[in-house]
């Protein structure tokens, strides 16, 4: 084999955030982060992927080289973190492993939300970053590229992403299926937290007409009104706009706000309009009553806790395919890496077969003095034609499906014999 693949890193699965925070600092400067990761670890080729919940390198380097221990040392240093936090916080991947962490993360297998899409649009941007800094080869870019197709794959042939698993996100897919479109329809927030500007924001992403914000601190409604491009209004006077609304988000302290009753007679100006409420706050704002209505579809968090639950099931029942595709995968991308050091010492041998074919043909044709020159060209074809046919089963032998150790062990004793590069 002509090249070793090392990767090390650290993610969710390895360290909090703070130290994830210090370590994408470090990184923040993709050049010059790269450039000191091939300078003080000695490797040919080096990618970064930083992104929230993970900071990695991976890089390709001269047979018989790892860089593990060396670009272990440099990243804690980068990111003024203590060299003992190396074996808590960091991992090191070699060879195979290392190609199959890196299709899974491309097929967000590995991520803290199995099937979100972000991750392949953050890896093939900072592989960008990383081409572009001219660190990057043919090594890694053949990883790199078989990864986003490896993804793709994954994608096109499991449901690994098909069910939403945020409780936002869960609220929109569930008033989809109410409501022939959400197109044009009106949304009322009631309180302006965290919570609720999460799930209004997921409703203009699907494309609702208007949204009216109520908060029992105005100004507060103001401000997220203005963010929002909607309307705001006091907490007290809500009623009155209620009847506009078809999708109707409490998010809102203090505990109930709409019964039962207040909603039929709602319902009944609307002339039978339906109506979706979301009861994101604890303790709840809408009265579970209300589901009971005709026309009236209410789901409060532990509803759509259990249905993010059960779409986080199928998200796992899926990713299991899913990991069988990468396995395939992996394997093909291998046996291309394994044939890397193949390639290289065939052309050594017959170079080195060659050369003493010349050398011997050019010291007995320099005593033949009389030979034409058809007759000296004929000669060297037949020298040719006979240092080809000694390579010949050597050279298949070599190109054939061996296992790897058995290839490997082919290859240096190649080398030793024919006395090639260094004989290793």
């Amino acid at each position: 084999m002509s090249r070793e693949l090392t990767l090390v890193g650290l993610s969710h699965h390895t360290a909090p955030v703070e130290v994830r925070e210090r370590m994408a600092e470090a990184a923040a400067d993709a050049g010059l982060f790269l450039r000191r990761v091939v300078a003080d670890c000695d490797v040919e080729e080096a990618v970064l992927l930083s992104t929230c919940n993970r900071i990695e390198v991976v890089t390709c380097s001269r047979a018989g080289h790892d860089p593990g221990r060396t670009l272990t040392r440099l990243m804690l240093e980068l990111a003024g973190l203590p060299a003992h936090d190396g074996d808590e916080v960091l991992f090191t991947k070699h060879g195979r492993e290392a190609v199959r962490h890196v299709f899974r993360v491309a097929s967000s297998l590995d991520s803290m939300v199995v099937g979100e899409p972000q991750i392949l649009g953050q890896m093939k941007q900072q592989f960008e970053v990383s081409a572009a800094l001219n660190v990057v080869g043919p090594v890694l870019v053949r990883v790199f590229h078989k990864s986003f197709s490896v993804a793709k794959r994954v994608r096109t042939e499991t449901g690994i992403a098909a069910r939403t698993v945020s409780v936002a996100a869960t609220a929109v897919d569930l008033a989809s299926r109410i409501f022939e479109s959400l197109d044009g329809r009106v949304v009322m927030l009631l309180g302006a937290g965290d919570t609720g500007e999460t799930a209004a924001r997921h409703f203009i992403a699907a494309n609702v007409g208007q949204i009216m914000v109520a908060n029992r601190t105005f100004e507060t409604a103001v401000e997220l009104a203005h963010e929002l491009s909607a309307t705001a209004l006091p907490l007290e006077r809500f009623r009155q706009y209620l009847p506009m609304a078809d999708l109707v988000v409490g998010s809102a302290g203090g505990g109930q706000l709409l019964d039962a009753e207040d909603v039929g007679h709602v319902l009944r100006e609307r002339r039978g309009k339906p109506m979706f409420f979301i009861d994101l706050a604890v303790p709840r704002n809408f009265d579970a009553a209300i589901n009971q209505l005709d026309g009236a579809y209410l789901y409060d968090i532990d509803d759509l806790a259990a249905v993010v639950e059960d779409n986080l099931g199928e998200r796992r029942r899926e990713a299991v395919r899913a990991e069988t595709i990468v396995e395939s995968e992996v394997e093909q991308f291998w046996q291309w890496f394994e044939k890397l050091g193949v390639v290289p010492t065939i052309v050594e041998l017959r170079e080195y077969a060659d050369s003493i074919r010349r050398r011997e043909v050019d010291k007995t044709l320099s005593k033949m003095q009389d030979l034409s020159e058809e007759d000296r060209e004929r000669i060297h074809q037949m020298t040719k034609a006979i240092v080809n046919k000694l390579l010949h089963h050597p050279t298949t032998v070599l190109k054939g499906e061996g296992s790897p150790t058995e290839e490997s062990r082919l290859l240096t004793a190649v080398r030793r014999l024919f006395g090639l590069g260094d004989g290793a």
